[in-house]
């Protein structure tokens, strides 16, 4: 692999949210070559668990710099729309875990075509028209703390859960955590796909509000938050983010009633200033060499049967599909925070 004998350098700058909205930024390139061209990737993903896969990519395309924009999905999308009206510069590409927002971009038509023997080789739940490609393969998970949590209170299914959420001795109240669906794409993305597959999922709403779980926007958080015994139990997690480093600390379970799957989405804009380098990385991305790295940066799950811990039959991909469309209807998101804040009031 290239990367084992060009290392490639990254200048880093933090920056606040409230001036951006990005949450970091890097500038990535191989040392020694010459700089033609620098790609703006704008993405959800953290830049430390992408970083792998972009230093492997500039490394074989010297002439490209990339400048990595660590983004919220939701302050993403409407910068996204933004540029995409033309009142804001575009990025190159887009790589974003709110697939339904990706969707409602391409509806908008803010999205240029593209194809190759690589976008072609993607399954129909996996690109879109030619302009979204599903990149990675993330499954949502329940998470615990493995020292505070008894061995027989692991749930392993959304039921399990619903019983620990019922006992009446409080021991779980204050303790269970998910996503903030309106500060976190993501969470709306999955909380939405749950109302559509569970039949636990009105159930799961008032087991929240009986325990008083927290709801807060992202997995950083609620992953630390799990390690640190503020919380027990965190559902609906993005599995990706639990790093191996914690595993003694931190259980993982894929919920054997169902999992459901992210494959996060890759946008070239219709206005992106270097759409020939963005789709370089596109096809870097899902070659063999790509998704090696994605799934050794734990991007891409490993459904040998060594790791798989679920039946395939429990296996739920978010297909990237107009039928995302429904989730950002204006008055369908409107009506589903309502019945969410039942469960975590304002």
């Amino acid at each position: 692999m290239l990367k084992s004998y060009i290392r490639c350098a990254a200048i880093w700058l933090a920056l606040t949210t409230s001036a951006h909205g990005q949450e970091a930024t890097a500038r990535v390139t191989a040392p020694g070559g010459t700089v033609t061209t620098e790609l703006v990737l704008r993405s959800t993903t953290d830049i430390a668990v992408l970083l792998p896969v972009v230093n492997d990519f500039v490394a074989r395309n010297p002439a490209i710099a990339v400048v990595y924009e660590q983004w919220g999905s939701n302050a993403l999308f409407a910068n996204s729309l933004s540029a995409c009206d033309g009142a804001l510069p575009s990025a190159d590409a887009v790589f974003s875990s709110g697939v339904h927002q990706m969707i409602d971009l391409v509806n908008r038509a803010c999205a240029s075509p593209y194809r190759s023997d690589e976008t072609d080789r993607l399954s129909r739940a996996r690109r879109w028209r030619d302009e979204l490609w599903g990149i990675t393969k993330e499954p949502a998970v329940i998470i615990y703390n493995r020292q505070l949590v008894p061995p027989e209170d692991i749930p392993a299914s959304r039921f399990e859960l619903l019983d620990l959420m019922r006992r009446p001795n409080g021991f779980y109240a204050n303790k269970i955590a998910t996503y903030d669906i309106e500060a976190s794409g993501l969470g709306y993305l999955f909380a939405f796909m749950d109302s559509l597959e569970a039949t636990t999922f009105g159930a799961l709403l008032e087991g929240f509000a009986r325990t008083n779980a927290v709801a807060t926007c992202c997995s950083s958080e609620i992953i630390q938050g799990v390690a640190d015994g503020r919380y027990l139990i965190a559902y609906n997690v993005l599995g990706s983010y639990v790093d191996a480093q914690i595993a003694d600390v931190i259980g993982v379970v894929q919920p054997e009633d169902y999992t459901l799957f992210l494959s996060r989405a890759y946008l070239i804009p219709k206005d992106a200033p270097h759409k020939e380098a963005a789709g370089l990385l596109l096809n870097f991305l899902l070659s063999p060499e790509g998704q090696n790295l994605l799934r050794q940066s734990n991007l891409v799950f490993r459904d040998d049967a060594e790791t798989s811990r679920i039946a395939v039959s429990a296996e739920r991909p978010i297909a990237i599909e107009p039928t995302l469309l429904v989730a950002s209807d204006q008055h369908k998101r409107a009506s589903f925070v309502e019945l969410w804040r039942s469960a975590f009031p304002r």
